[in-house]
């Protein structure tokens, strides 16, 4: 059985795809379908469709199929910490902290319970063997590259994964299972964060968070209305402020440039933009490194959000995370966010936003 692959089959089109691609090349073949979020009260949660499909493509690839739920172990490990940054005034990445809390985390070690010697997913990342250490690479359809995603799992379960899709463009991923004849060829994908799914946002950080109004300011202190909750914006933001044009100001839209939290206040500025919503520098908390962390400032490429073009940034690395400075300034960066350390197609690692100031600061 160590040489058994298990599949993590979610019952969408992407994994389904990594298990036919790992049973036609002759693999030992076991599937695995997880949950980690029960609730359901008010019919948005899909688990029991994604358990439906996930059997279906099992039996249609005829290969085993085992059941499990983290859900205790996401609350714990990765949903507590997602409400804890939000009371906090951050925007947090939950699916970060899944890949490597849950996904690569607990279920890389029930698939050694099953007896199962390597996990593979669905993800569009590459992964490389050296002698040294396995290297993650972009995926060859940047458009769906996910890893951003993957920086902070361990290096050491990098060892025990398979990206089966990481060669392939989407569409292909699609016209394989149409010709296979896999039930969820033509199923959507999954958007938004997994415990979420398509419900409101809004109504849904308001079941679990306080609401604690306060004012909305400019960066002169004015004030222009209220905010609902810090916890509702993010940098960057422009709908839902419902604050309209102001007696002797421009007719320009209102943006979400800071978060005071001591004053409990949200500060805007107006126009896409103005220099108040760029940031020449950023500082991160500790940094996941998936090689040998670095012990001198080096140049790189820097990615602050999943569908964001990598930009040139020089990493200072420092006692409790690294400085981060900007060949450009660059747009809305939110604390809480991760930040992505790349060398080419090459993912070296990252670490949490914890500051970012609003000075284009650059360097030679």
């Amino acid at each position: 059985m160590a040489d058994t692959v298990i599949v993590a089959l979610s019952g969408g089109v992407d994994s389904a795809v990594a298990a036919l691609l790992l049973k036609r090349a002759g693999y030992a073949l076991e599937a695995l379908h997880m949950t980690n979020w029960e609730d359901d009260e008010d019919g948005y949660c899909t688990a029991a469709a994604d358990w439906q499909a996930a059997r279906e493509v099992a039996a249609e690839l005829d290969i085993p199929l085992h059941r499990v739920s983290f859900a205790a172990e996401y609350r714990e490990r990765v949903f507590r910490y997602f409400l804890d940054e939000y009371a906090a005034g951050r925007t947090p990445n939950p699916d970060v902290l899944c890949n490597r809390e849950v996904k690569f985390g607990v279920c890389l070690d029930y698939v050694r319970r099953l007896g199962g010697g390597r996990l593979a997913t669905g993800h569009y990342a590459r992964l490389e063997a050296g002698p040294a250490r396995t290297r993650l690479l972009r995926a060859r359809d940047r458009g769906k590259d996910q890893t951003y995603f993957l920086q902070q799992v361990p290096p050491a379960a990098l060892e025990r994964v398979l990206f089966p899709l990481g060669e392939l463009p989407k569409v292909e991923v699609r016209e394989l299972a149409r010709r296979a004849g896999l039930p969820v060829f033509d199923r959507p994908d999954s958007t938004g964060i997994c415990f979420i799914g398509e419900r409101p946002f809004r109504d849904f950080l308001a079941g679990y968070l306080p609401a604690s109004p306060g004012p909305i300011l400019t960066p002169e202190g004015v004030e222009l209305g209220q905010h609902g909750g810090l916890m509702y914006h993010t940098i960057g933001q422009r709908g839902g402020l419902r604050i309209g044009g102001s007696r002797g100001r421009e007719a320009a839209p209102w943006y979400v440039a800071a978060k005071d939290v001591a004053r409990n206040a949200l500060i805007v500025v107006q126009g896409h933009d103005n220099p108040r919503l760029y940031s020449g520098s950023l500082q991160t908390g500790a940094v996941s490194w998936l090689g040998p962390a670095p012990d001198a400032p080096f140049d790189c490429l820097l990615q602050v959000r999943h569908r964001q073009s990598a930009v040139p940034a020089r990493v200072e690395p420092g006692p409790d995370g690294v400085r981060v400075v900007l060949a450009e300034p660059l747009r809305a960066v939110a604390p809480g966010q991760y930040a992505a350390f790349y060398d080419g197609d090459e993912c070296l690692g990252g670490g949490v936003i914890v500051a970012a100031d609003c000075a284009a600061q650059r360097y030679n």
